[in-house]
């Protein structure tokens, strides 16, 4: 970082950025299909210095990205294998289109699905130009102790 700069507004943040995805990050994608958004892809590899990740590693990933539309499955399936390969403070992201758009996935499939995978829904964002982002982690318990 250069001595003197303002700290970004979301407006100027890359999209990698209002994702929360950190240089080194490991990022495992999963759902990538020729609709998936590139220029998002890019500001990925770009921030983490690393390529994305397919779902037949054996690696332990910061980062679950989930490109999802309607007619894909079971959602809470999907969630329970992104959940797998996640390290202990990772995140999922839920990458669906957005609303009018082929594939629209209705809010209330990510939020009755993310409490049974073990999640819990955080925040929602413009994560792309044709793309909504729901962030899940895992909930932590009083009872965790590090």
């Amino acid at each position: 970082m250069v001595g003197g700069t303002a700290p970004q507004t979301e407006g100027t943040q890359s999209p990698a950025e209002r994702l929360g995805v950190q240089p080194d990050a490991i990022v495992l994608e999963i759902g990538y299909d020729s609709d998936s958004d590139d220029e998002l892809r890019k500001a990925i590899v770009e921030r983490s210095g690393n390529e994305l990740i397919g779902s037949d590693t054996n690696e332990v990933v910061d980062v679950a990205l989930l490109w999802w539309r309607d007619g894909d499955g079971d959602l809470f399936d999907a969630l329970v294998d992104a959940r797998e390969p996640l390290a202990d403070d990772g995140v999922i992201w839920v990458l669906t289109p957005k609303s009018g758009r082929d594939g629209h996935v209705p809010p209330s499939d990510i939020s009755e699905a993310a409490p049974a995978a073990g999640l819990q829904q955080t925040t929602n964002l413009n994560a792309a130009k044709d793309w909504t982002g729901s962030r899940l982690v895992t909930p932590r318990s009083p009872r965790q102790k590090r």
